[in-house]
């Protein structure tokens, strides 16, 4: 069942990317929950057992349906207003959100899990919405601190590295070739975006355009939808994940290592995506001020490249530094 996107005029010059870490907590959240998106994922988890055993899932878990096509509470997670929202602010419009609407929305998303809402836990949701509103966005609240906030700089620095690529991606093709490999369960034809498998609904954009954001926990779904007077989003599984948990490889060649030194050989090998210098120096447990100093000097060498993408300045090799690094 297809969930289609029309796309106007006003549509196409009004797609935009925006990261939120709003949205990774809760999509973190969903990941604790459902085995199947565990895959990639197992380091942090086990890395996070005591912090999770402190979470009490019950409500969330009756917000979060199984069936492909189950609606989520728009209310928890809306779009990010910009390209990078704190997770305050973006907590802070949830905390905003009309009590009627809380209800009518948990009302909505619990009719998707058979028995959620006759559970005790499901009544009491629906009998206090204000209470209910308090419950989750604590949770929320919690599990950016202890689960998401430690890691943030590094899942920040893939997401980053993920609009960028795929900037240039549309700056290269347009819409077409943005969409041709975001997930293969986009399809772009005649002005019409397509989630397959995703529900039967049809949404007119309407001139709002379309919001892109890139999510390390979505995978391997690829999320759309918010009705109106929602801006319509397409959450997707993030470039790169599947090493996002590894430990950087320490084995350099002995023939870098002796013409970089060792810590500016291992800054340069690990440059497999594009990282900032905060990345960097949590990595290689490095100060900021070395690391910076390394960067520079590779820079000056022609061996890796920097851009700014929003409050940050992300590096990567160039083509002589991959041929370097043997990669």
């Amino acid at each position: 069942m297809p969930f289609h996107m029309r796309f106007g005029a006003d549509d196409l010059l009004r797609c935009r990317f925006g990261i939120s870490p709003l949205w990774e907590t809760h999509q973190a959240l969903y990941t604790l929950l459902r085995r199947e998106r565990h895959g990639y994922h197992l380091p942090w988890l086990r890395r996070m057992r005591e912090a999770v055993d402190r979470l009490d899932l019950t409500r969330m878990s009756l917000l979060a349906p199984a069936a492909s096509g189950g609606y989520h509470p728009d209310f928890l997670c809306p779009p990010p207003v910009g390209p990078l929202s704190s997770f305050e602010d973006e907590l802070t419009r949830v905390r905003a959100t009309d009590p009627a609407v809380v209800h009518a929305e948990l009302a909505r998303s619990m009719a998707d899990t058979p028995g959620a809402a006759e559970s005790m836990h499901g009544r009491a949701l629906l009998a206090d919405p204000e209470r209910a509103l308090a419950e989750l966005t604590g949770l929320l609240e919690q599990a950016w601190l202890t689960l998401l906030a430690p890691d943030w700089p590094r899942l920040r620095d893939l997401l980053e590295a993920d609009v960028a690529f795929h900037t240039r991606r549309l700056a290269e093709g347009g819409l077409e070739r943005l969409f041709a490999d975001l997930h293969p369960r986009l399809v772009w034809s005649d002005g019409t975006l397509t989630i397959t498998n995703r529900g039967d609904h049809v949404r007119e954009l309407g001139g709002q355009g379309l919001m892109l954001v890139p999510s390390v926990f979505a995978w391997p779904e690829v999320i759309g939808g918010f009705d109106a007077p929602w801006q319509a989003t397409v959450i997707y599984p993030a470039r790169g994940i599947g090493g996002l948990w590894a430990e950087p490889d320490t084995e350099t060649s002995d023939a870098l290592v002796r013409l970089l030194g060792p810590n500016r050989a291992a800054v340069l090998s690990a440059l497999d995506e594009p990282a900032s210098t905060t990345t960097l120096a949590h990595r290689h447990g490095l100060a900021l001020s070395s690391v910076s100093a390394h960067l520079s000097v590779l820079r000056a060498a022609g061996l890796l490249t920097s851009r700014r993408h929003g409050h940050q300045v992300l590096y990567e090799r160039t083509p002589l530094g991959m041929a370097l690094a043997g990669r």
